[in-house]
């Protein structure tokens, strides 16, 4: 071999070497921040439906991501969890609905936030249009002024002489003040009389509840958040203490003692939202990924419920029912 040849080749392997150790080197951990409130174990079908999500998308736990979470049991308490989660440095953080959004936005504007089933995205402000979100927040969302509007006509099919239907809404989820105008409009549509009394935490329910047997209202509806979510089991039981039918906005909320429910599918907006995550992890900004709306909903049934009750619900409801619990 001559000379130049060998200095040519041992220069090029000199070169080669470190450039295949680097590509040989894993990808960057990527953190994703988890905020909610509740307890993880009450939210372990919406954990797992993301862990699902990435995986699907080529993601492996521990390998290529890992989940920090940061749950509140107050509404108050999450503001200084967002910024927990800031300083942590996470990529991006996951904030469930509207109420997380809310403080996670207060505690980043470079962050990417993610959501999955916001109520309502552009009439609270946390992006400028569904299809060009603009900022750093974007996601899959629910419209709740249709939602609430479709719960009520089916509560009022589950119980035809209910006039005097008990609102319960909470006063720190950002998208219930359009909830409640929507539910205003369908109530004088269907002719009946909406009592409406605020839970602004756990604490709140049990007396909530209790104005409305003051009040002679034959049933409530729930307008959805996290805090009633993640109250569902004892605010099933109170309301069975208080003989009052329940109309709630998440499967779990029936599965775990309401009488019936009608919701977005939850683990499967969760699923589909790890797709945002993925993007951003590529490098696509949240403003160019546009908001798509979820559309699949379940209507869930709970007949132990309402044998408890003493209700019958109709058989047509029954047919139509995603899932009936016997």
């Amino acid at each position: 071999m001559r000379r130049r040849e060998f200095i040519s080749l041992i220069g090029g392997l000199a070169v080669a070497r470190p450039l295949a150790a680097r590509a040989q080197q894993p990808a960057k951990l990527a953190r994703i921040g988890w905020l909610g409130i509740g307890l993880a174990a009450a939210s372990e079908k919406r954990i797992e439906a993301l862990r699902v999500g990435l995986r699907e998308l080529g993601y492996v736990e521990g390998k290529t991501f890992v989940l920090e979470f940061r749950w509140a049991t107050t509404v108050d308490q999450l503001s200084g969890l967002a910024v927990e989660l800031v300083r942590a440095g996470v990529n991006v953080i996951f904030a469930p609905s509207s109420t997380e959004v809310e403080v996670a936005r207060a505690a980043t504007t470079s962050i990417p936030i993610i959501f999955a089933a916001h109520a309502d995205p552009v009439a609270v402000g946390h992006v400028t249009s569904l299809a060009r979100p603009g900022g750093n927040i974007t996601g899959r969302s629910v419209l709740l002024t249709d939602l609430v509007a479709k719960q009520l006509a089916t509560f009022k099919e589950a119980l035809p002489n209910a006039t005097r239907i008990g609102i319960l809404w909470n006063p720190t989820a950002p998208s219930h003040q359009p909830a409640l105008k929507a539910l205003g409009t369908a109530g004088d549509q269907l002719g009946v009389h909406l009592v409406y009394a605020p839970a602004r935490s756990a604490d709140d329910i049990d007396a909530a509840l209790a104005a409305f047997g003051n009040e002679g209202v034959h049933c409530c509806l729930v307008v959805a958040s996290a805090l009633f979510t993640a109250e569902r089991i004892s605010l099933a039981r109170i309301m069975l203490r208080f003989r009052l039918p329940g109309m709630f906005g998440a499967k779990e909320s029936a599965e775990d003692g309401g009488l019936m429910s009608y919701s977005v599918d939850f683990p499967d907006s969760i699923r589909r939202a790890a797709i945002y995550i993925d993007r951003i992890l590529k490098g696509t900004k949240p403003a160019d990924l546009p908001v798509e709306q979820a559309s699949k909903y379940e209507l869930v049934i709970n007949l132990k419920t309402a044998a408890a009750l003493n209700i019958a619900v109709p058989p047509l409801l029954l047919a139509r029912a995603d899932e009936v619990i016997e």
